[in-house]
């Protein structure tokens, strides 16, 4: 009757259920389960926790990428004017912007003019990169448009300029204030070119959520802009976003043939594609940290089971003198190891998801506790920790924990199942 009984049946888990909760003087390892199930629990909480904080910070520097900077940069190549000069200025900027712009996939072609200049207010200085835009196109900007912080009216661009809060910080100015704008390309004299010097009153400061673009960007209409760094007629660069940046790619030819011969390219994945694949390259070797970490916790359940066989090596020898037989013996210990492999991952799941959750808060108090200073966004570049819960990052840290608890289980189970009931009860 024995061997037809089905398995995992009700008695096997009765068995399994008194091995795991018995008292070490019952000849149980009350203290080794308890051990086994914390660091399976820490260990997938920590797996979890780690996924969570780098898929959300890969998709915040994303986000503050794509947010507040163009997708794709389209650029004349290095040419000599009929005068003798270099330049790389677009004088059919918008013609060129509405071609760019026709090609499917693209959302915007906007002509920008930059420059590099000094702001300077009450005695502080600051260097600034200045991009000239259109107020309309500047408003279909989501990080500068519509950012996590703002103060003024973006509407009246026209009227001033709109400025990054780090600036506005470090020269101590805010909304209605004037600031002087010094740019070396100035006014062309007999006697050189001497700096211009010109005041704009600051109409709106806004937060991107990007350290270094709240600390060194200024926008300025477009046609102040042009004047301001003498290029009447002429645009630096044309700004190109698209509606699928991920594959930027994929439009690199339609764009080049719309620009024009002799044009560019330079795509946010140029410009940041090395830092991301850094990510990458640092998301996998986490992994496998953290899941060699997972496999330490699990090897404690193979400890915990082995000196639990020792000690029921008579219960064994009884039981199968009785009539169970070596799979059900398997499957009794193979139940405790794996039971508490299932509770450790289901905790530690349940901890990683609050964490990353929650990670606001506990940022909070960890900053709050350590007296401020723990995350240093001039380092960073964004100016918190973030996490992204994701499906996909907590299913695999569930079934490799799972998966290793479930196999690291077998070996102790299975030396149980193999144990001969005479020698069992030869010394009992």
């Amino acid at each position: 009757m024995a061997n037809r009984t089905a398995p995992f049946a009700g008695f096997e888990w009765m068995i399994a259920w008194r091995y795991l909760r018995a008292r070490r003087a019952e000849g149980g390892v009350s203290v080794m389960t308890w051990i086994s199930l914390i660091g399976i629990t820490l260990a997938v909480f920590a797996l979890i926790a780690t996924l969570s904080v780098r898929a959300g910070f890969r998709a915040e520097f994303v986000d503050t990428i794509l947010g507040a900077n163009a997708h794709v940069t389209v650029y004349n190549s290095l040419r000599v004017t009929e005068t003798g000069q270099t330049t790389r200025t677009i004088a059919d900027y918008a013609e060129m912007a509405g071609r760019i712009a026709a090609v499917p996939g693209v959302t915007r072609a906007a002509p920008l003019v930059k420059g590099q200049i000094m702001a300077s207010s009450l005695g502080r200085n600051a260097g600034a990169e200045v991009y000239g835009i259109a107020l309309d196109d500047l408003k279909t900007i989501p990080r500068i448009a519509a950012p996590e912080d703002f103060s003024g009216d973006i509407d009246r661009l026209n009227d001033g300029i709109a400025i990054g809060s780090g600036i506005a910080q470090s020269l101590g100015v805010a909304v209605g204030d004037r600031v002087k704008l010094i740019s070396p390309e100035g006014v062309k004299t007999a006697f050189g070119t001497s700096p211009r010097v010109n005041a704009y009153e600051v109409v709106y400061i806004f937060t991107a959520g990007r350290y270094d673009i709240d600390r060194t960007r200024i926008y300025m209409p477009f046609d102040e802009a042009q004047r301001y760094f003498n290029r009447e007629g002429v645009a630096d660069e044309i700004e190109v976003m698209v509606r699928d940046p991920e594959n930027v790619s994929a439009l690199s030819a339609a764009l080049l043939d719309a620009a024009g011969e002799g044009t560019r390219l330079w795509s946010w994945r140029d410009a940041s594609g090395a830092f991301l694949r850094a990510l990458d390259v640092e998301d996998n070797v986490m992994f496998i940290i953290m899941a060699i970490l997972v496999l330490i916790a699990a090897m404690n359940i193979v400890s915990g089971l082995i000196m639990l066989v020792k000690n029921k090596g008579r219960d064994i020898g009884i039981l199968r003198t009785m009539g169970l037989t070596e799979g059900s013996v398997l499957r009794v210990f193979f139940i405790c190891g794996a039971f508490v492999g299932l509770i450790g991952t289901a905790a530690g799941g349940a901890l990683g998801c609050l964490f990353a959750l929650y990670i606001d808060p506990i940022f909070s108090f960890v900053n709050y506790v350590a007296g401020g200073g723990v995350w240093d966004p001039s380092i960073r570049g964004i100016y918190n920790l973030p996490a992204k819960l994701q499906p996909g990052d907590v299913l695999s840290a569930v079934g490799l924990s799972l998966g290793l608890s479930f196999v690291v289980t077998i070996f102790p189970a299975r030396r149980a199942a193999r144990m001969n009931p005479v020698e069992a009860l030869r010394y009992e």
